[in-house]
């Protein structure tokens, strides 16, 4: 796990590094909903966006052999439609199978 406390590894976006966390809406229910969060995203307001949409591709990968999602809120939506609380924009999407 050295590449997790490396700066120099880390991936970054748009020049920043953003610490994001996707996980299931509901476990009990389905995986395949999730949210994504990226903390830090006034650093940059695309590079967090782009985090994001790393994160949530990596997830659907994990879970679902797939980077296929269904964004309701997402990395391309309209500006004036994000989550943004505390610094820190949210993400909503669907893994879909391959």
């Amino acid at each position: 796990m050295g590449g997790c406390t490396d700066k120099d590894k880390q991936i970054r976006f748009d020049g920043q590094h953003f610490r994001t966390k996707a996980k299931a809406v509901d476990r009990k229910v389905s995986v395949a909903e999730f949210t994504v969060e990226i903390k830090n995203a006034s650093r940059s307001l695309k590079g967090a966006r782009a985090a994001g949409g790393y994160a949530g591709t990596r997830y659907c990968v994990t879970q679902y052999g797939s980077s296929r999602i269904d964004w309701a809120i997402g990395p391309e939506t309209a500006p004036e439609m994000l989550v943004l609380d505390r610094d820190t924009l949210t993400f909503r999407g669907t893994c879909l199978k391959p």
